[in-house]
């Protein structure tokens, strides 16, 4: 019995470990739970005991074999062993647990993939980490030796006298001691092991990221996530596959061809005999609480109002998701989210992928991916190249910038080097198209001195004197390209890939996906478009003023079309939204659909709408389905 009494002891320390840090969100985060009731909020600590349990139980693996199976001879070593093991496992989670605060603070959920996918790119990440969360660090390696030095000087783990016990006595306890941790690990007695969404219980968000357990999130999330494989999706739900499609097209108004999905020729519009040059502009983080023509704050952003008035802008348009990569894919290929991993980083769309560079090549037109930082982040560069984009100009390429932060050059580098690229094109008579990216909107928000006049009362280094400093880079492009030569023959977009911190307590905050976008173009009459867009139909407008007849698969319409539809789809981490008009099915993995009322930027819980739930799914079941099979591309001439 001595095995047993080591091993409750390790599952005690860890569970301990868990609750504390739990209760510490629920007393930061308490008023966030203003809708439901105290006894229903501390559900989230009946739920969260289920993960830690799982998450424990997965630790306990090594320590339960060692101790049951190693001879006495190596008592000595093996305690030391495990000693180290335990204490390296649990620096891990008390690691974790202050990470996890800082990580809430700004993504609004507990550490999921992006907490592993960000150690891709330390140099970017240290840097951030050092200059925005100092104090969070410093108390964290205080802990962190402090933890250390409590687990050697007064560890009550006793395993060298548990490891005395004779082998064969020790051997005959590994059945019910790994009966007990797969029972542990498994938490549910259902066909179905238990998985975070058990955590799931609530319509409030908050009550249900207190109730997970962050250790076992980012396994979970990496694990699905990585493997790229129909067990993420098929949580999702079971459609047939030509029943989704079905769903799809009618949803979309787009209809289905037999090799190419959603494939189809769209008649421009406006149509020329010289076609237009296409320039996108995607800014980083740029939520409608900025921009007054979205209904924000037209003090932060004066250069995107003074523009509102010369061309169409946006008022109704929502992102796809929370993540550059989704923005990017929406803007510069129509394509709405998948479940797991974006395109962009994904293997089988880094070639023979859709975008407008692929599209317009065969029209003679050159093309560009111009950004500020390392074309290697999220895997930019090598999707760019690869999917039809002649060139690829990021921070290497950029000669004595005026300045440089944390992800690259500025935001007035970028214009003045976009600017230049695309005088060349209109000297050498060459039509072009690019897709700008920009990055100065980012934490930490490191700005240039002399720009702008830094918002009074505000930090320097906050949000809204960044959006302010890339609405300062936006004029300044539209500034000096008015003076060029090119301006006239071509169309600019200005869009957002997602909001800068999407957060709020409902299951998806729709409110936090309103974005704006504006498209200036010369001989565009000023108008406002209020209905219901998404990131895709911006693209699709975009593709039609520039006044030829195109083939694309493209997952939107012009608003110039009869067959715009309102509606977007949203991914916020791995929950769905489709939201048809102002009703919204959301979908989850393990869990049942929900229909809600959007309404005062918040989701009221409605009877459900099986319809609408069902062609939330089938846009799950039809996206994956087309990257698998590369079914996203353009058609062979």
């Amino acid at each position: 019995m001595r095995i047993f009494k080591e091993l409750l002891k390790i599952y005690l320390l860890f569970i301990t470990l868990f609750i504390v840090g739990r209760l510490g969100l629920y007393v930061l985060y308490a008023d966030r739970l203003h809708d439901i009731t105290f006894a229903e909020s501390l559900l989230s600590f009946i739920y969260g005991l289920k993960l830690d349990t799982m998450t424990t139980s997965i630790i306990l693996i090594i320590p339960a074999l060692i101790l049951t199976l190693t001879p006495q001879y190596f008592a000595k070593s093996a305690a030391r062993l495990l000693n180290g093991y335990v204490l390296v496992f649990l620096l891990i989670a008390v690691y974790i647990e202050n990470a996890t605060f800082p990580f809430v603070a700004q993504y609004d959920v507990r550490p999921n993939y992006l907490f592993v996918e960000y150690l891709k790119y330390p140099q970017e990440v240290i840097s951030m980490i050092l200059k925005e969360y100092p104090m969070q660090l410093v108390v964290a390696f205080i802990m962190l030796i402090f933890t250390a030095w409590l687990f050697v000087r007064f560890s009550p783990l006793k395993f060298e006298e548990a490891l005395r016990t004779p082998l064969w006595k020790r051997f005959l306890l590994l059945l019910p001691i790994t009966a007990l941790l797969f029972i542990g690990i498994r938490s549910s007695l259902g066909h179905r092991p238990a998985n975070v969404s058990d955590a799931l219980y609530s319509t409030n968000r908050m009550a249900n990221e207190i109730a997970k357990n962050s250790l076992y999130s980012i396994g979970d999330a990496y694990y699905s996530y990585s493997k790229e494989s129909d067990k993420l999706v098929n949580s999702y739900g079971k459609i047939n596959l030509s029943e989704a499609y079905q769903r799809v097209s009618t949803r979309l108004n787009i209809p289905k061809g037999s090799d190419l999905p959603f494939n189809r020729i769209e008649a421009t519009h406006f149509p020329s005999a010289k076609p237009k040059n296409l320039v996108i502009f995607i800014q980083e983080s740029l939520g409608s609480q900025f921009v007054g023509f979205s209904g924000g704050d037209v003090s932060i952003t004066p250069n995107l109002e003074k523009l509102s008035h010369e061309g169409l802008v946006f008022t109704n348009l929502f992102s796809n998701g929370t993540r550059s990569i989704r923005g990017l894919a929406a803007m510069s290929s129509g394509w709405l989210p998948v479940a797991g991993e974006g395109v962009v980083k994904r293997n089988k769309s880094q070639s023979d992928f859709f975008t407008v560079a692929s599209l317009l090549k065969p029209l003679g037109y050159k093309s560009s991916f111009i950004y500020g930082g390392e074309g290697r982040f999220d895997n930019m560069r090598s999707w760019y190249m690869g999917n039809g984009f002649d060139e690829v100009i990021e921070q290497k390429d950029y000669k004595n910038p005026s300045f440089v932060s944390t992800w690259g050059v500025s935001d007035e580098d970028l214009v003045l080097k976009a600017n230049e690229k695309f005088k060349t094109h209109a000297e050498n008579g060459e039509k072009f198209v690019s897709v700008m990216f920009s990055s100065s909107n980012h934490s930490p928000f490191e700005l240039p001195d002399g720009k702008i006049a830094f918002r009074a009362g505000e930090p320097r280094q906050g949000v809204n004197n960044a959006v302010k400093y890339a609405d300062f880079a936006i004029g300044k492009f539209f500034e000096i390209a008015k003076k060029e030569a090119y301006y006239k023959d071509t169309v600019f977009v200005v869009v957002a890939d997602h909001n800068v911190r999407v957060y709020g307590d409902d299951l998806v905050p729709v409110n936090m996906f309103h974005i704006p976008a504006l498209i200036v173009a010369d001989g565009l009459k000023a108008q406002k478009f209020d209905r219901l867009s998404t990131q895709p139909d911006v693209l699709a407008t975009a593709l039609d003023l520039i006044g030829v007849n195109l083939t694309y698969p493209v997952l939107g319409h012009s608003i110039y079309s009869d067959a715009k539809q309102e509606m977007v789809l949203m991914m916020f981490n791995d929950t769905f939204a489709l939201r048809v008009h102002d009703k919204v099915a959301i979908i989850q993995p393990n869990k049942e659909p929900l229909t809600f009322v959007y309404g005062h930027e918040h989701l009221k819980a409605a009877t459900h709408d099986k319809e609408l739930e069902k062609d939330a799914l089938a846009f799950v079941k039809v996206m994956d389905d087309m990257y698998n099979k590369k079914l996203f591309r353009v058609a062979k001439q």
